[in-house]
């Protein structure tokens, strides 16, 4: 192509700007702020101590109470990042996922810990689904329809609201709903409104799609379904227009913030759904399988971690994440920071 036909000639060759690292990081488009990124953490009950989650290396069961639940906490929050996401795992999964919404859960637990030792200067997010709960395995309660098994959409939804109040009355600052049920960002919203929890904000899970992306993080809380697949809730990854009615659904019931998910085989969707809603804050997950990819090329000399999972999350916040949910926030952050 002939340089006189690209917009705004004359033009530099942008290779000048590439000799050296502080030229490239002067000019770099897509940025990674300790503040734009989410840490996930896993709390169990099943644990009186760390324990080393072997689907997600690196990472931890922390029990709900523990001081080294606090002291990682701090360590994150010391190197910049200032939200996390927190999922439990339980001791015991029953019919009614009643460890989700328990007073002495592990989620509710962890974040009566957090707060009187760390106080509000954590952002805490809550997961908000019950596959990691309920003998199912599934995000809803299993029910009947004229195909054979499925989920109880809004029966699950009454649910939802139990454990969005108990998470509320625990400390929480954003409730996250995961599990792509119908009107759940509305039930939720206006649950906590009546009970008085008008300042707890909605993450919610707007687009996720139905990915074999989620394999370790299923096997880290043993929350694969028992009988068929996600497919009938979950989007279509084949569709892209799905996440845009998805999206502005919840944002019309009161999501404050918006989510796709997985991210890396999805930064199209990211692309377009910050296109067609730049007002609303995006964030995007960056799932367990995105992270065994990392690390499994990292562990057989095929790349090198540190660049690969700068490139990655770059990618994610070059198509217009806000917010990059991402089990390599530490590692990203230690990084920038010289260790």
């Amino acid at each position: 192509m002939d340089a006189s036909s690209l917009p705004g000639y004359p033009i530099s060759r942008p290779r000048r700007l590439r000799l050296l690292s502080s030229l490239r990081d002067i000019v770099a488009e897509a940025h990674i702020p300790p503040s734009s990124l989410m840490l996930p953490i896993f709390i169990s009950e099943r644990h009186d101590k760390p324990q080393p989650i072997d689907s997600l290396p690196g990472h931890y069961y922390y029990p709900p109470a523990s001081n080294e639940l606090i002291s990682y906490i701090q360590e994150a929050l010391d190197h910049g990042i200032k939200s996390f996401l927190i999922f439990g795992y339980p001791k015991v999964k029953d019919e009614k996922a009643s460890r989700a919404y328990a007073s002495d859960g592990p989620v509710q637990v962890a974040l009566r810990n957090i707060r009187r030792e760390l106080g509000y200067e954590p952002v805490i997010a809550t997961d908000l689904c019950i596959c990691n709960y309920h003998i199912s395995g599934h995000c809803g309660l299993p029910g009947k329809c004229r195909y054979g098994e499925c989920v109880d959409n809004d029966g699950t939804l009454k649910l939802y609201q139990k454990i969005a109040v108990s998470q509320a009355e625990a400390g929480t600052d954003i409730i996250a709903p995961s599990g792509m049920m119908d009107g759940q960002v509305k039930a939720i919203r206006e649950i906590l409104d009546e009970n008085g929890y008008w300042d707890t904000a909605i993450m919610a899970y707007s687009a996720k799609y139905a990915s074999n992306f989620y394999g370790p993080f299923r096997e880290v809380l043993e929350s694969a379904p028992k009988w068929g697949d996600r497919r009938s809730y979950q989007a279509d990854p084949r569709n892209a227009k799905d996440a845009l009615v998805e999206v502005a659904l919840d944002i019309k019931e009161g999501a404050d913030i918006v989510m796709v998910k997985p991210a890396l085989a999805y930064l199209d969707i990211i692309r377009l759904v910050k296109t067609q809603f730049p007002y609303v804050p995006l964030a995007a997950y960056n799932v367990s399988g995105e992270y065994m990819l990392v690390e499994l090329m990292a562990k057989h000399g095929y790349a090198d971690k540190t660049s690969l999972m700068v490139e990655i999350v770059s990618a994610i916040r070059r198509a217009g994440a806000d917010i990059v949910i991402t089990y390599h926030a530490l590692d990203i952050v230690k990084l920038q920071r010289g260790g």
